[in-house]
């Protein structure tokens, strides 16, 4: 069942999400400072693309320190924007009953896409 998910997921944005990313990804790894920032938006552009049959775990590190501020500069410089895009698109896919499992993903990347450092993508 995830198989079909994850492609019909593919067919229908999630290749784009992916490939937004993905090219954020890229750039931000151009730069050293950028670099772990990088890291984390090639991991939303992994989870973006097959969603259906993975989780989010937070990691026992997630409270360090460098955890927390890597968060707050990621809160600062686009985070906040990106999870409330997320949210948006999980709210107008769950208007119909079939959009609805299509919708929680898009929560699913809300979530890590708030504070992604500490996180870890796991298979269920």
């Amino acid at each position: 069942m995830n198989i079909l998910m994850n492609l019909l997921w593919i067919l229908f944005g999630g290749i784009i999400t992916a490939i937004g990313y993905l090219v954020a990804s890229l750039g931000l790894m151009i730069t050293i400072i950028g670099i772990p920032f990088g890291i984390q938006t090639l991991k939303l552009s992994l989870l973006a693309l097959c969603p259906f049959g993975k989780e989010v775990h937070t990691t026992p590190q997630a409270g360090g320190c460098l955890n927390i501020i890597m968060n707050i500069l990621w809160l600062l410089f686009g985070g906040i924007e990106t999870c409330l895009a997320h949210v948006l698109f999980g709210l107008f896919l769950c208007i119909t009953i079939i959009g609805i499992p299509f919708g929680r993903q898009h929560f699913k990347l809300a979530a890590i896409a708030l504070t992604p450092f500490g996180k870890q993508i796991v298979e269920k």
